[in-house]
């Protein structure tokens, strides 16, 4: 499946549109996740578990979005992007959406 940001692909014409396809995960920060983000606190630093945490949770949402364009019928998804939302402390949603369309 192609996936771009773009509202076209090249060399590609879009024949029919069939709706927005999303994916999403709730995530919640851990114990151990905390503890270490505070002693990087002291020191200063990127937080490298909360940027793993992230990166798990886009790849997650990314792929539930296709797994959604797919049961469409989609033969790609443009327009991609993605936002996040604190649900509560520590726990915050990702959320990816795009256009899934047929392309010939």
């Amino acid at each position: 499946m192609i996936i771009t940001t773009t509202d076209f692909i090249p060399g590609k014409q879009i024949v029919e549109i069939l709706g927005v396809a999303r994916g999403s995960t709730v995530r919640a920060r851990n114990f151990g996740s905390d503890f270490m983000a505070g002693l990087k606190n002291l020191v200063g630093g990127e937080v490298s578990e909360y940027t793993k945490l992230q990166a798990r949770s886009r790849e997650q949402a990314l792929k539930r979005m296709m797994d959604d364009a797919e049961k469409l019928g989609a033969d790609a998804i443009i327009n991609v992007r993605f936002t996040t939302s604190m649900i509560m402390q520590g726990m915050s949603e990702i959320l990816a959406y795009g256009t899934a369309v047929k392309i010939s």
